[in-house]
């Protein structure tokens, strides 16, 4: 399993609509008492909606976690990815006292006051897949290089449209932090390299919020402009409503992005995804278990240059963040393409 765990980078870059099973609900949370520095007690996951299924995979991982730490997992989202509602319920958690809280932020600075209050209390906050700023956590869980997913997934766009034709991206939330560090290193390699993208410029970025409904409306606005021919989503949640936008129109735009490869399979297969990008989700969660528990712990504090074991992962280290915080990195993304769907859709 390690060698699926570990996955290595393909090319250079890359982050769904059906319910994933067995990953919890959204209801109260159990009155579950605190814990000590001896670690385990409750860990909070914060998903950046609850009905998410890229975000009940890494919650699956941080439950494998927190299974085999001695702790109690706990997952909770609201029902449209809005900060106001992950404030709701971070105020509910800091009332019953867990230990600590792993969030997904919808809004890198909204959730600061919050945080801000768990912290005080003595609960330890980490962020994954997309970060909250410095301020509202300890150290954040990076799932690779924003720099390698930007410039990849646009050297990929390229590739696909050999050079001639315009891009589009489908991003998630306007304010999603995640989407919008890969979308600035997008344009950096646009803007650093204009001979060669003279031809393959940047024509629009949409907004699905990754609500599946509105990914498919901008899609479909998006194929009113002719001279987009190729679509970057970098959300996997916008992969898989462009993906059925395209394939149900049998458009001859391309897509590339971040997905899953069980949903993404039959797109790569028909060549409407022609190759696409993404890390093991559940990777994020387990790493992000391993993390609250060591800080729970007091093996760590969030400092660059700590050290800590993560289970089936090893060792990994605390490093500097672009934003001014600290980081762990899982790893490389790895590359999907019609030589290996059949392999990777059967495992998430």
């Amino acid at each position: 399993m390690k060698a699926k765990r570990m996955l290595a980078l393909g090319l250079a870059a890359i982050a769904c609509a059906s319910m994933l099973a067995g990953c919890g609900g959204a209801g109260e949370p159990a009155d579950t008492e605190s814990t000590s520095a001896s670690g385990g007690g409750v860990y909070a996951f914060v998903a950046k909606d609850v009905q998410n299924p890229y975000m009940q995979k890494v919650y699956e991982g941080f439950e494998k976690a927190c299974g085999e730490i001695g702790a109690e997992p706990l997952y909770k989202g609201p029902e449209a990815a809005t900060p106001e509602k992950q404030i709701e319920i971070i105020n509910q958690l800091i009332a019953q006292g867990v230990s600590g809280i792993a969030i997904a932020a919808n809004d890198a600075d909204a959730l600061q006051p919050a945080l801000v209050e768990a912290m005080d209390a003595g609960i330890q906050v980490i962020s994954l897949d997309s970060a909250v700023n410095p301020a509202s956590r300890k150290v954040h869980i990076e799932q690779a290089d924003p720099e390698k997913i930007g410039r990849g997934l646009i050297q990929a766009a390229y590739d696909m449209v050999g050079g001639e034709g315009g891009i589009a991206i489908l991003s998630a939330t306007a304010q999603a932090t995640n989407q919008n560090l890969w979308i600035s290193w997008m344009q950096k390699e646009l803007d650093e390299n204009p001979d060669k993208y003279a031809k393959t410029p940047l024509v629009k970025i949409a907004y699905g919020d990754d609500d599946p409904t509105k990914s498919t409306s901008e899609t479909q606005a998006l194929l009113t402009d002719p001279s987009i021919k190729v679509i970057i989503a970098p959300t996997t949640v916008g992969m898989l409503a462009a993906g059925k936008v395209l394939q149900d129109k049998q458009s001859d735009v391309l897509l590339t992005g971040l997905g899953l490869p069980s949903e993404m399979a039959p797109f790569i297969e028909d060549g409407t995804c022609p190759w696409m990008y993404l890390w093991n989700p559940v990777d994020i969660g387990y790493l992000a278990g391993y993390t609250m528990d060591s800080l729970v712990k007091g093996d760590v504090d969030g400092t660059t240059g700590q050290t800590f074991t993560a289970g089936d992962l090893g060792e990994k280290s605390v490093t500097d963040a672009a934003d001014g915080g600290t980081q762990v990195m899982l790893g490389d993304p790895f590359k999907f393409d019609p030589d290996n769907i059949a392999e990777w859709k059967e495992v998430y």
